[in-house]
């Protein structure tokens, strides 16, 4: 789950098969009930109707948990954290960041730093798209050292300026679940 509307998705589905649950956060619920085996395929049913899938493989969980970690702090957080990012997902996650890092690796073929990036980039493209700030807010927004830092890394990511992106408003972006 990567978006709040995901949250509503699942705690409808949940209440159609009349499960409790305390809680239902961004890639996990907390759900009081022991669920019987026909309960689970009823629900993974439910739930791939709307693109969602069960995880009960811990790897692919904890993987998870790491994207959702990532993405809360890209596309909902304001704040600037005050710790770099390993620390960050270590204590969120409450692993080791090496072994966060070999198994994110290992099971997306990509490094944390590079997905991190990849969503820094599209939150970028959102706000010029927007075009409700300029470059040197969104720098700032981003936690970008300066505009230029932004400007580099953008193209990096993306082949384009951030002003020749602005200007291709056509160029469509990712959505969160392909990046």
């Amino acid at each position: 789950m990567v978006c709040i509307r995901c949250q509503m998705v699942v705690k409808s589905e949940l209440e159609k098969l009349g499960l409790h649950y305390v809680d239902v956060k961004i890639g996990e619920a907390d759900i009081i009930d022991n669920i019987q085996p026909e309960q689970l395929q009823k629900l993974d049913k439910g739930l791939r109707k709307y693109g969602l899938l069960l995880m009960d493989n811990k790897k692919s969980i904890l993987v998870e948990k790491i994207k959702n970690v990532i993405i809360e702090l890209v596309h909902y957080r304001e704040e600037q954290i005050k710790v770099n990012l390993s620390d960050y997902l270590s204590e969120k996650i409450n692993y080791n960041y090496t072994y966060l890092a070999n198994l994110f690796s290992e099971v997306k073929g990509i490094t944390i730093e590079k997905f991190y990036l990849t969503h820094k980039i599209e939150k970028v493209k959102e706000l010029i798209v927007y075009d409700e700030l300029n470059l040197t807010e969104i720098a700032y927004r981003m936690h970008y050292s300066s505009v230029a830092h932004l400007s580099n890394q953008f193209k990096k990511f993306t082949g384009l300026t951030p002003s020749h992106f602005k200007k291709l408003r056509n160029k469509r972006r990712g959505t969160l679940e392909d990046v």
